[in-house]
């Protein structure tokens, strides 16, 4: 096991309650629905904040041309990514890091607060920002993790209309092999992980610093016989768990393309194998190295899928 079992189902348990904010996101922004078993289209939807409009599928043929859209912009956005570090411009990392929080926070907090109240535009966009800040510009170890868990559902929720199970599973495909080449063959993965984290000091995804077990005793023993200002000289080795930003929101949107199609127990198959798939990978994985999680955690999204299919 790569960490330990604390760690692990804390990873576990942000995974999975992002999964579940995620439904409901993208649920409340659906212009499609499964009611009694029946795909029905919803006379009106709500409305995604700035302007933000996904386009209309009138037909299936449309979701290619979505689908190669999407994977160019995957593609430019990472070869832009790696264009801006490559020129150390960090301020404008920031901002395009502080601009895509503020907006994705945005969507989640409307969905939640819009049935509370009529001003839920005006409080969701001064949260986001004043959230977005913190992250990205403060450095709040709660801050960071707590928004985690409603940026992805907010960014699920502006691609779910767009796709349908068949591009979602090649874009599954697609990531996972691309995952998996810049893990184990390139490295890309893991410099722009260190770039993120010691240079931008900010990372797209779940970030759980702890201290290993010889260090919690290195610890204790220091503060037992050295005094305060001997104890701040000493240097402390921090163990850091991470789980990257698109590990989380493509299971959110597979789940949120199931609901549409099949409904909420199908959704919910996804998030299981999702969750499994991740588990497996947790338990298996070897201290001191790097793995992909997206060909594990896809192997457990198109097993919910295929369960799906069999069963509802």
């Amino acid at each position: 096991m790569k960490h330990n079992l604390k760690i692990t189902v804390i990873l576990l348990a942000m995974f999975i309650t992002t999964q579940l904010i995620g439904i409901y996101v993208v649920n409340h922004y659906a212009p499609v629905k499964v009611i009694n078993n029946q795909v029905t289209e919803m006379p009106s939807s709500p409305e995604l904040p700035f302007g933000l409009e996904t386009p209309v599928v009138q037909r299936e043929s449309q979701y290619n041309g979505l689908f190669l859209g999407i994977v160019v912009a995957f593609i430019f956005a990472i070869l832009l990514f790696l264009l801006l570090t490559r020129f150390k411009v960090e301020f404008v990392l920031k901002l395009w890091f502080f601009v895509v929080v503020v907006i994705a926070l945005s969507v989640s907090f409307l969905s939640i607060l819009s049935p509370i109240t009529k001003f839920a535009l005006i409080f969701s966009i001064f949260l986001a920002f004043i959230l977005g800040i913190v992250k990205i510009y403060r450095r709040n170890f709660i801050v960071h993790n707590a928004t985690e868990l409603f940026i992805y559902p907010g960014i699920a929720a502006v691609f779910v209309p767009i796709l349908n199970v068949w591009t979602i599973i090649a874009l599954l495909i697609l990531i996972s092999v691309y995952d998996a080449w810049a893990v184990w063959h390139s490295g890309i993965m893991q410099k722009m992980a260190k770039y993120q984290i010691n240079k931008l000091k900010i990372f797209s995804g779940f970030f759980v610093p702890y201290f290993g077990k010889g260090m919690r005793q290195k610890i204790k023993n220091w503060k037992r016989t050295l005094t305060k200002s001997q104890l701040r000289k000493k240097k402390i080795k921090v163990s850091i768990a991470i789980l990257g930003g698109g590990d989380v929101v493509f299971p959110i949107i597979t789940a949120g393309v199931m609901l549409k199609t099949l409904g909420l127990t199908s959704a919910f198959f996804v998030i299981a194998g999702a969750t499994l798939g991740l588990a497996y990978l947790f338990l298996f994985s070897k201290k001191k190295k790097f793995y992909p999680a997206m060909p594990f955690i896809t192997a457990g999204i198109l097993l919910g899928i295929v369960v799906s299919y069999l069963i509802l």
